[in-house]
């Protein structure tokens, strides 16, 4: 039975880590009532010169953030993102007015300007954080840009007028301060703030749960340590730890963000796309579009590289690394990764190749037209090569004659200018394959020691030798490649039509658990080598006991037995294959330690079977509820093992008689896709003495 894949949480979205963050929250709050409440712990402490230093420098560092934040959001012209910068400035701004003012260091006395100053920031802060989460269009967001910036410049003139006034002393803000900084109608102003900065935290909490990013979650905590500020500003004892404690809550608000920052910046070590997920959606498609753009750009350059073998002035690398902001690693790895995904197409292709030189085996054409639709699919991916055939003795290709006794050696051979590697059917060389050599050669660089190259050739031998066969069978067989099938049909031509009938079959599935893993992990090269090794090894396992091999898929295969040849004992050749197979592919594997393993599948019981397809092209297959099983049963195996049902087990002992030889480890009653009836299942781990 299949177990369901558990659904994938980003961390702050699972519970456990959403607990211990909304717990690091509730800590500021939970301290301040305690400093309230206790009045003994309160204590006061008046330092003023810690008190400079600490608020100016880290006003200071968040001025920077700001800055940043500011310069990207104008070069995407993104509106969200400039907002969130002007309430970082604001808020920098009016804290570090709050640190100049501080009694005592560049005035004497305290004032108005030094007590209210950091309450007027905060509350201008919470309405840009709440006007960041609205939802912009990217045409709001344009057209919005310009007004924001008149805005930015008006907040720095109330800045610089509010310095200018505080510290010179000059009325309203001489005023001696007020017993509390926040009284009157500014109490309301905060009351609101708190509530916009909560709401700015949940719209940008909404962003972070939809696309998560480390600086989304810095900047919905630094709000609600803003929010948790500004309470603590109404309710604290001027110079108490509870008054210092707003002071530690706006640095650790600031500090998110920027070790956020930081922290991005160590990783990717540049600081183009800090802030990127701050924006809008309309801007980080507009940026993903960029970046797929310019990857594409590497790659066609590589590409027409290799196709032309000419290099530019400039590395296109090298320009992108300007577009973007890159550095010289960056700019290397950049490089390296445009010239493997272009080396990675380039084996795709090829091995598309191969798949369709093998599709042409099942087309009845003659030789020369035959080989002519190979080319025309190989030529893009494997460049301009040839093939040439024996005819009368003699091997010739566009005029270039060769001995074929001197091919009779496994390639690759040379002449000419090119890479050769014979062709043979029946094991004797009917033709040959030309590769253009590196030298003087502007196509598709093909290294004529690359493994793909004898793959190839291999491929076109059993293609020419399917060919000639399907000839000499004739048009009956065309649609055939199995050789029983081939028997079964030269014995009854009636069951080519199409068309099919209900058989009792015994159905084998395989395939490799882990191939998909193993193929992400290595070259192309590896896996058809690996497959070749494998199928080379098996299939005769299963012809041997009279199997019908109805198709290959990737790295699994289907075999029925009982058709299209009647077989009396078909449950027993089933496992005796299957056991063969495991057997003989054990063996490759013990050499072999990190290629996958081999797990297969087998049922018995009553399917529709016969010719799919049409009158040109049709397939042998077999459907029906006993061949579905078969399949999940594969998928209950695991690697190594062989994995029956109990109707194949009842089918054995119906023809060996009671204690069928057989090792087994019942698996119970299993649940299978697709199926509402349970399945009583066996591991087959060998067979008596």
């Amino acid at each position: 039975m299949t177990v369901p894949t558990p659904l994938h949480l980003p961390p702050t979205v699972q519970p456990a880590r959403a607990l211990v963050w909304a717990f690091h929250l509730a800590l500021p709050v939970a301290a301040l009532w305690v400093l309230l409440a206790q009045r003994s712990i309160d204590i006061e402490w008046q330092h003023q010169s810690s008190h400079f230093w600490l608020v100016l420098t880290v006003a200071a560092i968040n001025v920077a953030v700001g800055v940043r934040m500011s310069a990207a959001a104008r070069r995407h012209t993104d509106a969200r993102l400039f907002l969130v910068s002007l309430a970082f400035l604001t808020t920098a701004g009016f804290f570090a007015l709050h640190a100049l003012a501080t009694p005592g260091i560049l005035i004497s006395h305290p004032n108005a300007g030094f007590d209210i100053a950091q309450p007027v920031g905060l509350a201008l802060a919470s309405v840009f954080a709440v006007a960041a989460g609205l939802p912009f269009s990217a045409v709001r967001s344009a057209g919005s840009f310009r007004v924001l910036g008149l805005v930015r410049m008006a907040v720095a003139a109330v800045l610089v007028a509010w310095a200018a006034v505080s510290l010179s002393d000059l009325p309203p803000l001489n005023r001696p301060p007020p017993a509390s900084d926040v009284e009157g109608p500014l109490a309301i102003v905060a009351v609101v703030s708190v509530g916009l900065y909560v709401v700015a935290a949940v719209r940008f909490y909404l962003l972070h749960r939809r696309a998560p990013a480390a600086v989304l979650l810095s900047l919905v905590t630094a709000f609600a340590l803003l929010a948790e500020a500004m309470v603590a500003v109404m309710l604290a004892n001027k110079w108490h730890l509870s008054w210092w404690e707003w002071h530690l809550l706006l640095t650790f608000a600031f500090g998110f963000v920027a070790y956020s920052a930081y922290v991005q910046y160590r990783r990717e070590g540049t600081s183009a796309g800090l802030f990127d997920a701050i924006g809008l959606d309309a801007t980080n498609r507009r940026i993903r579009s960029e970046y797929g753009a310019a990857l594409e750009e590497l790659v066609s350059a590589l590409q027409e590289r290799e196709r032309t073998g000419r290099v530019g002035e400039a590395s296109l690398a090298a320009r992108l690394a300007d577009r973007f902001g890159l550095t010289e690693g960056q700019t290397a790895v950049l490089d390296r990764a445009g010239a493997a995904l272009a080396t990675e197409r380039q084996l795709t292709r090829r091995l598309s190749a191969l798949v369709d030189a093998g599709e042409q085996a099942r087309v009845g054409l003659d030789d020369s037209e035959m080989l002519a639709e190979v080319l025309q699919r190989l030529r893009p991916a494997y460049g301009d090569i040839h093939v040439g055939l024996v005819s009368d003795g003699r091997l010739q290709v566009d005029g270039r004659s060769y001995n074929p006794r001197t091919l009779a050696v496994p390639g690759p051979h040379h002449g000419h200018g090119w890479a050769l590697y014979p062709l043979t059917v029946k094991g004797r060389v009917a033709g040959v394959l030309e590769v253009p050599e590196p030298a003087g050669y502007t196509g598709p660089e093909v290294r004529d020691d690359d493994p793909l190259l004898a793959t190839l050739a291999t491929q076109l031998s059993i293609t020419l030798e399917n060919a000639r066969l399907y000839r000499e069978l004739g048009t009956l067989f065309r649609q055939y490649m199995s050789p029983d099938v081939a028997s079964a049909l030269l014995a009854d031509p009636d069951q080519a039509a199409l068309g099919g009938s209900v058989v009792e079959v015994t159905a084998l599935f395989a395939d490799l658990r882990g191939f998909t893993t193993f193929s992400e992990g290595v070259e192309p090269a590896e896996i058809v080598r690996m497959l070749n090794r494998y199928h080379g090894a098996a299939v005769p396992c299963i012809l041997d006991n009279g199997g019908t091999i109805v198709q290959f898929v990737g790295d699994a295969l289907l075999a029925l037995f009982n058709a299209p040849a009647r077989q009396t004992d078909h449950a027993v050749r089933a496992v005796r294959a299957a056991l063969a197979m495991q057997d003989v592919v054990e063996a490759i594997a013990a050499g072999e330690p990190d290629w996958p393993r081999l797990r297969i599948g087998a049922n018995t019981g009553p399917a529709l079977v016969g010719n799919i397809g049409s009158e040109t092209l049709r397939g042998f297959n077999a459907m029906g509820d006993a061949v579905n099983v078969a399949s999940r049963l594969q998928g209950l195996a695991e690697p190594g093992q062989v994995v029956i049902g109990e109707a194949t087990l009842q089918a054995i002992g119906a023809d060996a008689g009671a204690g069928a030889g057989l090792r087994l480890e019942p698996l119970g009653e299993v649940t299978v896709k697709g199926r509402h009836q349970p399945v009583r299942a066996f591991v087959v781990t060998g067979v008596l003495p």
